[in-house]
């Protein structure tokens, strides 16, 4: 009896541990996207993506000040902070001739729109098919 249950415990074990890292392995796969803003504007000025998970990398290139990143879903009111994707700010702001990144953050299908308010840059669409 001892050995039937020491090897059910072992079986439902082994089966928590391989859905764990299946889970693991499929939210491991996160995509960078790279994006340069100079005086006013980000050089990349419409992104397509697949749906998944991305981290944005903002470079300030040379705008002579802080630069940041802000990401909405396209329609909503981009001046008020509630309709921001919080996880795609970069982690602090991006210095003169530096580069930061965001959080990991989900992007669904779907349109949406990424600006910089501190630069000022206009709003550019990214799309996710």
């Amino acid at each position: 009896m001892k050995t039937l249950i020491s090897t059910i415990v072992m079986v439902i074990a082994f089966t928590f541990n391989t859905n764990a890292q299946d889970k693991m392995k499929h939210n491991a796969i996160v995509k960078t996207v790279s994006l340069e803003q100079t005086k006013g504007a980000f050089t990349q000025q419409e992104l397509t993506l697949k749906e998944g998970s991305y981290i944005f990398e903002i470079s300030n290139n040379n705008v002579g000040h802080q630069v940041g990143f802000v990401l909405i879903q396209k329609g909503k009111d981009a001046s008020n902070p509630e309709n921001h994707i919080k996880t795609a700010y970069v982690t602090k702001v991006v210095d003169n001739n530096t580069k930061e990144k965001s959080k990991v953050t989900l992007l669904e299908k779907g349109e949406y729109l990424y600006f910089c308010p501190m630069n000022p840059t206009p709003q550019y669409t990214l799309t996710v098919k």
